[in-house]
């Protein structure tokens, strides 16, 4: 079974106190204890980043580990990356993630193990890069589009609501014809897709929700249904 998890914003990076969503992102293993490689490419391996991952799962019931590109801690990535049970991408800049993993050629194993069944999630930069196209600040101080790995369809927009320039960048790429239809996260929200298909939304924050939008003849946004995990 193909599972993404995609986050708009949150986790242990930005709700450490409130670790819902990772918790969510580990029980989809269904394994008691499940192996989780952090992959911090678009972050340039930041260490405070990579501690923060350590922080906080190792406390949970999980084997952490991480894939550094900087400091490769194996030669075979491949092998690497499809002994895992559980792929958590980092933020940062989408750009550099993808040009890093196209050279290194993680981009053909992140696939593999996809199809495997391995559970690929990741947040903000770690989010939009599985889907066709992304909402991007990776070029500078401008919102601009990107082409992602195309493993789920349409584009993303991470930050809905947590940037002020998001929604209207979204839209203006839209109606430009420089980005197609797609799905938008508020932060504190992420979609779970098995294939292709939505299985579940899930918000640590009670008014986070995920939206479609497309443009027919004008952009449509849609509020897509969405559970808030407090409520559990």
């Amino acid at each position: 079974m193909k599972q993404i998890i995609a986050m708009g914003g949150g986790g242990f990076s930005m709700e450490a106190d409130h670790p819902v969503l990772d918790e969510y992102i580990l029980k989809q293993s269904k394994k008691s204890c499940p192996k989780i490689c952090f992959i911090p490419t678009a972050s340039g391996d930041a260490e405070g980043y990579i501690a923060r991952f350590y922080a906080f799962f190792e406390k949970q019931q999980c084997i952490p580990t991480h894939l550094s590109l900087f400091k490769p801690p194996v030669r075979d990535f491949e092998a690497f990356l499809l002994n895992q049970d559980i792929i958590y991408v980092g933020g940062g800049n989408t750009k550099n993630l993808l040009v890093l993993w196209r050279e290194w050629g993680l981009d053909v194993a992140l696939k593999k193990a996809w199809e495997k069944g391995v559970i690929l999630a990741g947040i903000s930069a770690g989010a939009i890069c599985w889907f066709e196209e992304g909402v991007t600040d990776s070029y500078g101080d401008e919102l601009e589009s990107i082409t992602c790995l195309g493993f789920l369809h349409g584009s993303s927009c991470p930050h809905y609501d947590g940037e002020v320039d998001r929604k209207r960048m979204y839209f203006h790429l839209m109606e430009t014809q420089k980005l197609q239809g797609g799905v938008a996260l508020d932060d504190g929200v992420a979609i779970h897709y098995v294939g292709q298909n939505i299985k579940k939304i899930v918000s640590s924050r009670r008014n986070a929700y995920a939206y479609s939008v497309k443009n027919k003849d004008g952009i449509e946004e849609k509020k897509l249904d969405t559970y808030f995990l407090g409520d559990a």
